[in-house]
């Protein structure tokens, strides 16, 4: 397994930045490595993305020598297992609410002893059989990391717990969803900053899995530097490249307009 570039910068004590990935072509990837990103985000949960085009979105990932984030559609064995064949190097499991969810994600993460994951010496991950598959056990193990995301009312209430649980690396906070939960639309509502706050006072007291939290979401606007301070690890940040090029066209087409006038 290549280095992973986000648990590198998190023993640097650096702020590790990743942007989405929501279009269906590698190419996407590879700009996003040279611009400098330390990871690509693949979205399975909202998105129509397929598996093939999901390893091919991994494998640019590794020649582009960022860390591949891949959110499963949903919180199971089978979704899981299938992009961490194909390599994937951080795994992140939506609407994580409780200590037998998050439970669930380790158990299909990690290979025995520490989960339940199934063996098979001839995947990608496993270089198509290439090194021993007690390496590559060890390996996947020791290198892949684990996001569970709390987004729900009912996780912030065993927040505690969740992160407490073995084998989970990250709490990926969701600022989109959890307002809804909330019934809190705005980065000014007292509510929503409160629950953000209390996360991250959990988070850092419990001492064991990481915060993560969008750069600048909408939602809760918050930059790099108090991302960093809150305790935050990695960030996603936008804008995607889908309002980049939905907002240089509209852009384009307006000055267009402009030229031949009325």
């Amino acid at each position: 397994m290549t280095e992973n570039r986000i648990k590198r910068r998190i023993k640097q004590g650096r702020l590790a930045v990743g942007t989405y990935v929501l279009l269906r072509d590698p190419a996407i990837i590879e700009i996003i490595g040279l611009a400098g990103f330390d990871a690509a985000f693949i979205d399975m949960e909202h998105t129509c993305f397929e598996m093939a085009m999901v390893e091919d979105c991994i494998r640019a990932c590794d020649l582009a020598g960022i860390a591949s984030i891949v959110r499963v559609p949903e919180n199971n064995s089978s979704h899981i297992l299938r992009v961490l064949e194909a390599g994937a190097q951080c795994v992140q499991a939506p609407h994580v609410q409780s200590v037998e969810d998050a439970v669930r994600a380790v158990k299909a993460v990690r290979y025995a002893p520490l989960g339940e994951r199934s063996v098979a010496p001839s995947t990608r991950a496993a270089r198509y059989g290439a090194i021993g598959i007690e390496e590559h056990m060890a390996a996947s193990n020791a290198g892949v990391l684990l996001a569970v995301m709390v987004e729900d009312m009912k996780a912030v209430e065993h927040l505690a717990d969740i992160a407490s649980v073995p084998g989970v690396d990250l709490i990926a906070v969701g600022p989109n969803d959890l307002s809804a939960a909330m019934g809190a639309f705005g980065p000014a509502d007292p509510a929503l900053r409160n629950a953000i706050e209390g996360i991250a006072e959990t988070i850092r007291r419990v001492g064991k899995a990481k915060m993560t939290f969008p750069l600048d979401s909408p939602a809760y606007p918050l930059n790099a530097a108090q991302l960093q301070q809150m305790g935050v690890v990695y960030a996603n940040c936008g804008p995607t490249v889908v309002d980049i090029l939905f907002g240089a066209l509209k852009r384009r087409v307006a000055d267009i307009e402009a030229q031949i006038g009325p």
